[in-house]
């Protein structure tokens, strides 16, 4: 089984910054892809950034492109996902999720999630 645990969430003023983390454990560390979500109340669940486990290519959304980066640390199993110029329209319960058979902003392409973390911007 896999388990993930996001950390790093917060409170934040707008134009700030955020790395929100997604550490990776278990039975098989061998996922396709790796997407980050994000749902806002009373939105529907948003893929925002995913990252290729086998070329490390990584992918944004339009709405994150050029603000949010993603990166890893394979030693400790984790993918970040550094945040910047953050809007008020960035706040949200950020999610993590590995799939073993695919990778996109589709959300039922991912089999394994994390509780989420909050990321509130607001001044």
């Amino acid at each position: 089984q896999v388990l993930i645990v996001e950390s790093g969430g917060g409170l934040v003023q707008p134009g700030g910054s955020l790395r929100l983390s997604c550490a990776v454990s278990g039975f098989t560390l061998d996922y396709v892809g790796l997407g980050w979500f994000r749902q806002a109340p009373g939105k529907e669940r948003e893929g925002i950034a995913c990252l290729d486990n086998d070329d490390d290519s990584t992918y944004y959304s339009d709405s994150v492109k050029g603000r949010f980066t993603l990166s890893r640390d394979n030693d400790k199993n984790t993918v970040y996902l550094q945040m910047n110029s953050l809007k008020s329209e960035d706040t949200a319960v950020y999610y993590c999720a590995t799939s073993d058979g695919g990778l996109g902003f589709d959300e039922r392409i991912y089999e394994n999630w994390g509780q989420g973390t909050q990321v509130t911007v607001s001044s």
